[in-house]
């Protein structure tokens, strides 16, 4: 698994040079930010938990000594899993188990994409550490050990009555016992509150849209001190508020697993969704503003995170809908790529490894650890514009999956992926071939959907994409400027529409009043 390895990290290591834009809540710059890196996670010292029994425990006598009968009772458990393939992962994340490849109680010297544990036979899953609860039902069959009983208080300052434990005075008491003070912000004023529940506002620069920062949508914003938890999801402008509060700075995370449930990247080596760490920052919060200069993986991730929350929210209209994409549908982001594909291989699609090798490239060893849906190929892809563009059209082309299934998808990726290896690398051959119909009918509907949703973004651009190729989605943005659109084009695209004609008479059968302008539309591109 060695050479794996370096594949991913070669292709994650992409730009990993500049800076973040990074707030706390006060709009102060953050000081001593460190950028994002890429490659393996190196740990630095082992670090003492203070949120441990025992050290909450010797916190709470040190400052009640008059209290040393409260029980410290054990409200979570640290444990690491060691599951033996995806079906153990999924099934601890189905029970709400957020995971780490990576221990939390030790230092980290430089931040990454992953973490390998180096007892662990690299061809094999590496520890995953979690906190759960204490009443936690371990599922049979998965291998665990339980690292440290924890103490975990949710204080709320502002209600706590006189003479009652001060508990976040305990949990920073417990942070100077363990030698973790410098964690702990220092008070400005006497009678400022010493936690805060985290909040904040992601967003990203279109520099098609002008200098106003757009929310980066839906994306998980997670966050921990040692085993101390607590995640949340952005509205749709980007901000986002956390369910628990720290005393200490918390360590942040970007989740690329989006709240409409489908996951950019991958990390080693279960995790679907990759995660961009942003480092300690206040407990009360940071804004991350995000553009085509900063880390390249965090800005593409970003862009096409928002392209799949609009294109999922296009799919339930006010006139119809579009079958949204598999629930987990997962997307890997290739830089060294220029052509992308919707092979939806998770979701059962087998493509020949030959065909696949080649198309693939340096990335083909990865797909028999990660199976993709969508490969986005950002090659040459800097703007937010040109990647959001990319994203929607493969977006389009999962939705045409859901409505027609896995034989039909068979024949249109071996035909698209042959076509592309064996023709010198032009995609779509000459339309001629065996199954070049398949290849007309998706690549009509993906293109046109494409240049729809690129003219609801940027309404003032006359772009029409694919219009050079042998398949004409000329014909479909020709209807919809007629009143036949996205969702009534999408209720064409059934199994037996296997070629332009089939769907010319698959529209007429369905719209018999426009039979004359559908007509006409067919004709005009041949």
């Amino acid at each position: 698994m060695k050479k794996e390895l370096l594949v991913i990290a070669a292709a994650a290591a992409v730009c990993a040079c500049n800076p973040l834009d990074f707030f706390n809540r006060r709009g102060e710059n953050v000081d001593n930010q460190e950028t994002l890196s890429h490659g393996m996670i190196i740990l630095g010292d082992k670090l003492e938990d203070p949120y441990s029994v025992d050290n909450i425990t010797k916190a709470l006598v040190s400052l009640y000594p008059t209290k040393a009968d409260v029980n410290v009772n054990t409200t979570h458990l640290y444990v690491r899993f060691l599951p033996s393939g995806e079906e153990q992962f999924n099934l601890l994340e189905d029970l709400g188990v957020e995971m780490l490849d990576h221990p939390v109680d030790f230092q980290i010297k430089r931040e990454g994409d992953y973490y390998h544990d180096p007892d662990i036979p690299e061809n094999e899953v590496t520890w995953q550490y979690a906190v759960v609860p204490s009443d936690f039902e371990f599922p049979d069959g998965i291998r665990y050990e339980i690292l440290e009983n924890c103490h975990i208080t949710e204080f709320r300052p502002a209600v706590r009555a006189a003479g009652d434990i001060d508990w976040e005075a305990v949990e920073r008491e417990a942070f100077r016992l363990t030698g973790n003070a410098d964690m702990l912000p220092p008070k400005t004023r006497a009678d400022e509150e010493e936690s805060a529940i985290p909040e904040g506002r992601i967003t990203i620069l279109d520099s098609y849209k002008g200098d106003e920062p757009i929310g980066v949508a839906g994306v998980r914003v997670s966050c921990n001190t040692f085993v101390k938890f607590a995640h949340a999801y952005t509205d749709e402008n980007g901000y986002y508020k956390m369910n628990k509060s720290f005393s200490s700075a918390p360590r942040y995370r970007l989740v690329f697993k989006n709240k409409k449930g489908f996951a950019i990247g991958f990390n080693l080596v279960l995790c679907p969704a990759s995660f961009s760490t942003l480092g300690r920052q206040s407990q009360k919060g940071c804004d991350v503003c995000i553009d085509k200069y900063s880390d390249r993986l965090l800005f593409a991730r970003s862009v096409v995170n928002n392209a799949g929350w609009d294109y999922y929210n296009i799919c339930k209209g006010a006139t119809g809908s579009i079958s949204t994409p598999p629930a987990n549908l997962r997307i890997w982001l290739l830089d060294g790529l220029l052509s992308s594909s919707t092979v939806m291989m998770q979701q059962g699609v087998g493509i020949d490894n030959t065909v696949i090798g080649d198309y693939l490239g340096q990335y083909a060893p990865l797909v028999k650890m990660f199976l993709p849906d969508i490969t986005l190929g950002l090659k040459d892809s800097d703007e937010y514009a040109s990647i959001y563009s990319t994203a929607v059209h493969e977006f389009a082309h999962a939705s045409h999956f859901m409505q027609v299934g896995s034989a039909y998808w068979n024949i249109l990726e071996e035909f698209i992926l042959k076509s592309f290896v064996t023709s010198g690398f032009v995609t779509y051959g000459n339309g001629t071939e065996e199954n070049h119909g398949y290849c007309e009918v998706a690549e009509m509907w993906a293109y046109y959907l494409q240049t729809r949703l690129y003219h609801d973004r940027y309404p003032e651009s006359d772009t029409a994409f694919g219009t050079s190729f042998w398949f004409y989605p000329q014909i479909l943005n020709y209807m919809d400027e007629r009143g036949i659109g996205i969702y009534k084009v999408f209720n064409a695209l059934v199994p037996s529409v296997t070629d332009r004609d089939k769907l010319q008479e698959k529209l007429i059968s369905l719209y018999p009043d426009a039979k004359t302008m559908i007509l006409l539309a067919f004709n005009r591109y041949k």
